[in-house]
């Protein structure tokens, strides 16, 4: 009898120490920027400081918005160093996922044990997911226990959007990476294009703040889809969250039908 989600469950049981690591760097992250919020969100100083900047640098970084608890962590964290630190996580893991194992050898052994070439790509998918979920919740734990010792009344249900949005733009960017993979079987060229989708919705995102005629860039940001609308002080943006889970869902069986469409080189 086969077993139930081989791939699945090797992936993670694999991975742990190197979850554990991230899930670290992550805690490290938080507890040292959040419990800075008392002392920041009430600075004159630190406003003086926003004021003498560009005002199209500001609202690039978010910095608008550190007067307020949930504007702080927005910015801080959810839109700049979280969404840097998934995104890394990403495109190591997607671009492991297949293209690696590929280039080892370790897919092809896989695959001669007759684990299909899709079910194989959709185990994959869903062991990046996984821990791209763990990290994602983690993270979510972490803020709400800083929460009240930072002084930075978030509503949980925010938090909540604000974990599913950042998840969701990391899932796209390893779906890309894995998709890449999976129709080259080149881990390169996975994370040149997992690295490459993140890197330039970032960039049209901060173009499109910088002029009210390049606003139409947003449209085709994935980083605008689910943080142009701040999910902890406004909630998300129900549309583009679904826009982005539903096209890295998309990317992760088209990584199936692209593994299954060519011959493996190993």
């Amino acid at each position: 009898m086969r077993s139930i989600l081989p791939v699945l469950r090797r992936s993670i049981r694999e991975s742990w120490r190197s979850l554990v690591g991230w899930s670290i760097g992550i805690a490290a992250v938080l507890f040292l920027y959040l419990p800075l919020y008392p002392s920041f969100g009430a600075s004159a100083d630190l406003q003086n400081l926003i004021d003498s900047l560009p005002e199209e640098l500001v609202a690039t970084l978010g910095y608008d918005q550190l007067a307020s608890g949930a504007g702080y962590v927005q910015s801080t964290y959810y839109a700049q160093m979280g969404f840097l630190l998934l995104t890394i996580a990403a495109v190591v893991w997607g671009s492991a996922a297949i293209a690696g194992a590929e280039e080892s050898g370790r897919a092809e052994l896989d695959l001669a044990h007759g684990i299909g070439r899709g079910r194989y790509a959709l185990e994959s998918a869903l062991a990046v997911l996984v821990r791209l979920v763990w990290l994602g919740v983690f993270s979510a734990l972490v803020v709400w226990a800083l929460n009240g010792p930072s002084e930075l009344e978030l509503e949980p249900a925010r938090l909540i959007d604000a974990s599913a949005a950042m998840t969701g733009l990391a899932f796209l960017t390893a779906a890309a990476a894995l998709f890449a993979g999976a129709a080259t079987g080149r881990k390169i060229w996975a994370t040149g294009v997992g690295a490459g989708i993140a890197v330039l919705g970032y960039i049209l995102q901060a173009v499109a703040k910088q002029s009210d005629d390049l606003e139409w860039l947003n449209a085709i940001s994935p980083y605008a889809w689910v943080f142009r609308q701040s999910p902890l002080a406004e909630g998300a943006d129900a549309a583009g969250l679904a826009l982005t889970w539903g096209i890295a869902a998309a990317l992760a069986a088209a990584s199936a039908l692209a593994l299954r469409s060519r011959d493996l080189r190993g």
